[in-house]
């Protein structure tokens, strides 16, 4: 009877769950925590749906019950180090997923974590000690792959990015973000041609990701080619209304091509969604088509806190 108990609220939990009724869930999850069964799974289920309501002080507490049941259990500690990255605890973080390795050493997701962590803090040899452990314990992931050509592309070392990123389409021809670096590396080598086509396959499948519309205008740009870097840049803000990066770049297309009302509509926008723009419109040459202009001027005078 009590297991039919516990299962019993097991199923309302879920229930609610998936009705996105995360408080109930929570009270039938801790109910079926009365009776015998697996408390480790009852509790993860706890500590996660905290998480979703970022209450992280709960979700510790919850994982850490989880590890002084069962010490060894590595996912405790590698779901508290999430919890502790998005409190931006990054040293703490790094700690726990050592933590998770050390009772798991074949813990890929571990690895690229540390490797993401050391990547953003621009340690690109400890990225990439961890990126390549993830590979030895998972080879077909496709994003490591791509993640460890893009470190090799900032680097500089544009044959070690090729064989990378080309690895990483190998295994996934459809991930935006490889064919999207593909790109980078054709640029990076002068080859505008294979870049724009990679940005316009990565398009195909990210239509969000506006890197894509802003390398592609930039090439575009550099060739002289305003019409079409307007066209392409039109369809990124289509996609991608809230990137002012793309409005900026609009507005240098529409400053070289003498069609000042849309140039400088654009750079309203721009400073709108972001003010400390300004500081590059002012030093642009590409704006210089407008440096006679009194709407212009005035747009630059009113903005006093660049």
């Amino acid at each position: 009877m009590k297991s039919y108990k516990r299962s019993n609220y097991m199923v309302l939990a879920e229930n609610f769950y998936i009705n996105e009724n995360k408080e109930k869930a929570i009270e039938f999850f801790k109910k079926a925590l009365l009776f015998d069964g697996d408390k480790e799974e009852t509790l993860f289920n706890i500590a996660l749906i905290y998480e979703e309501f970022e209450q992280y002080n709960e979700a510790i507490e919850i994982y850490d019950s989880i590890i002084e049941m069962e010490p060894h259990e590595y996912e405790a500690y590698f779901n508290k180090a999430l919890v502790e990255e998005k409190r931006d605890n990054k040293e703490l973080a790094v700690e726990l997923y050592n933590k998770a390795l050390e009772i798991n050493p074949s813990f890929d997701k571990a690895y690229y974590n540390l490797a993401t962590i050391y990547d953003e803090e621009g340690d690109r040899d400890k990225a990439l000690l961890y990126f390549k452990k993830v590979l030895l314990y998972n080879p077909d992931d496709f994003i490591t792959y791509n993640n460890i050509g893009s470190i090799y592309e900032e680097a500089g070392d544009y044959d070690k990015a090729y064989k990378m990123i080309k690895k990483s389409i190998d295994l996934n021809p459809n991930y935006y973000k490889s064919l999207f670096n593909m790109g980078v590396v054709y640029k990076r080598l002068k080859n505008h041609k294979k870049a724009i086509e990679f940005y316009n396959k990565s398009k195909e499948y990210n239509s969000h990701y506006y890197y894509t519309y802003l390398n592609l205008s930039a090439i575009y740009i550099e060739d002289k080619d305003y019409k079409e870097s307007i066209e392409v840049l039109t369809e990124g803000i289509v996609n991608n209304p809230d990137a002012h990066d793309l409005y900026y770049n609009r507005a240098c297309s529409y400053s070289i091509l003498n069609q000042t009302d849309l140039a400088l509509k654009d750079i309203r926008k721009a400073i709108i969604l972001n003010p400390s723009i300004i500081k590059w419109i002012i030093i642009d040459k590409d704006f210089r088509n407008l440096y006679d202009n009194e709407e212009f001027k005035m747009i630059l005078n009113e903005r006093v806190d660049y």
